[in-house]
């Protein structure tokens, strides 16, 4: 491990910047798409005015059931220099995107001590396809902009003495996190693992010193919980389940996020995973995630920030994990922050692997163990980005978007019935009311489904 005083390089900063940059600064020449872009840009008027009036709205109203008002500011702020150009708004994506690898190279060395785990975590972070649907998606700006926050926060709390000023920090940085998007409650969660797990603090004296936050969180939560008991979108099939059938399905989608961030192939912007006939499976995820537990409370007292990737991994996704009934079992952009865990446990392992044999190995042997680590880690780098690469122009606009999707999930009525508006909006109309007759006959749509068409 390195030393903790030894700098991030300068060409480590430029080659992450430049990477993102590669991946995603194509975006700039997208359109805008028919999936909530149209609520968020195209016919809200709280981004199209800096009257009072305005102002308040964006300050107080929801928008798609969801408070998130730094996040429409920063829409606001997006329509005033560009108009309805969609280019502005996706290179401000971008740069947020560019913002967050920056932060988690920050925190990961800060977390770790190690260059190479924070510059493999951070290029993995900002390369990967998975995170394609947050970037290249002008409405999932509030991803983007809470993720920023989210990490700031982190990045002023969790260390090993935090000070008086950094604890002001933390909770300045989470209520922005907070007014960008409601994921940000689990922050104090995190937080209070961090000092249970590593700093070897009583229970009760790190529950105490989350009190402020949690109180922040729960007063958000209150004013988000009531927009979001309507339902409009996505896919709800799901909705009727139990606790016990969501748990099972919860335990095989988290089993395909790992997968689709080990091996990302057939994304789509949606998907309708089985929600039945699958115990199989869930039997299997159970013993696999049980075990990994297992190893990672085993290891906790040399490596705690094992088990805190783990836990961060489960929190960030909990609110997502449909215990709270949403519209959508699982999605791409679900995995924008969780994905850190990941890299940072790969990154982490492949380093401890090799430096576990070069600890007394002759200086040639250190210089190829060396040369493998960085070998490995820039071939997997490499790779992610040629994926993206790939998958990207999918987002280029709605056709391309609802396009994929039917070759995917030809199945979903939501699917169908957004490829009907995309065929209407370019003229299309009696290709657009076949899509239509498709998702009432071959899709079994539900009855809000039906309102829809």
């Amino acid at each position: 491990m390195e030393s903790e005083q030894s700098r991030f390089p300068l060409i480590a900063w430029i080659s992450l910047i430049v990477a993102g940059l590669t991946a995603f600064w194509p975006t700039v020449w997208f359109d805008f798409v028919n999936w909530d872009d149209p609520a968020y840009v195209w016919y809200n008027d709280l981004i199209k005015s800096w009257s009072p009036a305005s102002l308040a709205g964006v300050a107080t109203e929801t928008v798609t059931r969801n408070y998130a008002p730094l996040t429409i500011f920063s829409l606001l702020i997006d329509h005033t220099l560009w108009g309805m150009n969609p280019s502005g708004y996706h290179a401000t994506n971008v740069l947020l995107h560019l913002i967050n690898g920056v932060l988690v190279a920050m925190l990961m060395r800060q977390l770790t001590g190690s260059r190479f785990v924070a510059w493999v975590t951070a290029a993995l972070f900002l390369v990967h396809p998975v995170q394609i649907e947050t970037v290249a998606w002008i409405s999932s700006r509030k991803g983007l902009l809470s993720a920023s926050f989210m990490l700031a926060a982190l990045i002023a709390r969790l260390r090993p003495e935090p000070r008086a000023a950094d604890d002001g920090w933390y909770i300045f940085w989470l209520i922005a996190a907070l007014l960008s998007k409601a994921l940000a409650v689990v922050l104090p969660a995190i937080v209070l693992c961090y000092d249970l797990w590593v700093r070897r603090q009583k229970f009760s004296d790190a529950l105490v010193r989350q009190m402020i936050p949690g109180t922040l969180c729960l007063l958000l939560l209150l004013k988000t919980m009531g927009a979001q008991n309507t339902i409009l979108g996505g896919v709800r099939s799901h909705m009727e389940l139990s606790l016990p059938q969501i748990l099972a399905v919860d335990m095989t989608i988290l089993s395909r996020y790992i997968g689709m961030l080990l091996w990302p192939a057939n994304l789509c912007v949606l998907y309708n995973p089985p929600t039945s006939g699958i115990w199989l499976q869930v039997l299997a995820a159970t013993l696999a995630w049980g075990v990994f537990a297992g190893l990672a409370w085993r290891a906790r007292q040399n490596n705690p920030l094992i088990w805190i990737a783990l836990a961060s991994f489960l929190l960030l996704l909990f609110p997502v994990l449909n215990f709270f009934r949403i519209t959508t079992l699982m999605n791409d952009r679900y995995l924008y922050l969780p994905c850190i865990s990941v890299f940072g446990l790969l990154a982490g392992g492949l380093q401890r692997l090799l430096l576990a044999g070069e600890r007394h190995a002759e200086d040639i042997v250190r210089l190829l163990t060396r040369s493998a680590k960085w070998t490995a880690a820039l071939l997997a780098v490499g790779g992610a980005l040629q994926a993206t690469t790939l998958h990207l122009p999918v987002w280029q606009n709605s056709m391309s978007l609802w396009t994929h999707a039917k070759t995917r999930q030809p199945d979903l009525a939501v699917v169908r019935i957004q490829m009907a508006w995309t065929l209407h909006d370019l003229g299309q109309r009696r290709e657009g009311i076949r899509e239509l007759q498709r998702a009432l006959t071959q899709c079994n749509p539900d009855q809000l489904d039906r309102q829809r068409i």
